[in-house]
This record gives C-alpha cells, sequence and structure tokens, in this order.
C-alpha cells in the first residue's frame, strides 16, 4: 500500500492515490502553471449517459441558428471569395511560372 502514497509538494502532506478523489481539475491557473500542481482543485461530477444527453439538447435549445437566408447569404459569399482567390493564386502561379521559364530559357 506504500505505493500508493505520494507527496503532494502543494499540499505539504502525504495523498493516498487509492482514496483520493479520481478526477481533479484545476481552475483558475495561469497557463503558465500548467505542469504545476496547484493548490485550488475543483472536484467534476460524474454525469451518466442519460444526464448527458439531456444537458446537451437543453444547451443546443439556447444556440441561436442561422435562418435560411443568412445561410444561403454567408454560402454565397464563401463561393465568391473562393473564386477571387482562385484567380489571384492562379496569376501568381502564372507570374512566377513565367519567370521560371525566362530563366531556364537563358540556360538552354
Amino acid at each position: 500500500m506504500a505505493g500508493n502514497v505520494v507527496q503532494d509538494p502543494c499540499l505539504k502532506r502525504p495523498r493516498n492515490r487509492a482514496t483520493s478523489p479520481p478526477f481533479e481539475v484545476r481552475r483558475g491557473s495561469p497557463r503558465t502553471s500548467f505542469f504545476y500542481l496547484s493548490k485550488r482543485f475543483q472536484l467534476v461530477a460524474k454525469t451518466s449517459p442519460g444526464e448527458f444527453i439531456r444537458q446537451v439538447r437543453v444547451e443546443g435549445r439556447k444556440v441561436v441558428w442561422p435562418t435560411g437566408k443568412e445561410t444561403w447569404v454567408t454560402a454565397v459569399m464563401v463561393f465568391i471569395m473562393t473564386a477571387l482567390l482562385a484567380l489571384f493564386f492562379f496569376g501568381v502561379d502564372s507570374f512566377f511560372a513565367a519567370i521560371v521559364q525566362f530563366l531556364l530559357g537563358l540556360l538552354g
């Protein structure tokens, strides 16, 4: 049983892995202390799959979904921007291809 006891540097006392809470989540710690134990731990409760699905459905009802018109306008804008970027990169590629052809023509 001695192998389950570890020294927790933050609590300054031994901690038994067998009896400690299984899910400890650090909250409010700066990102720089990612690998260091914090003095504040918050327990995360286990939820059943049915409760999880119920919570997901409740949260899904809170989402403001876009209207059909908003979806259509956004899709058209995506296609327009994609076409413009395709033309731009075609032009840049053609320009560099012409430069390479010119430089290869100087060698041959």
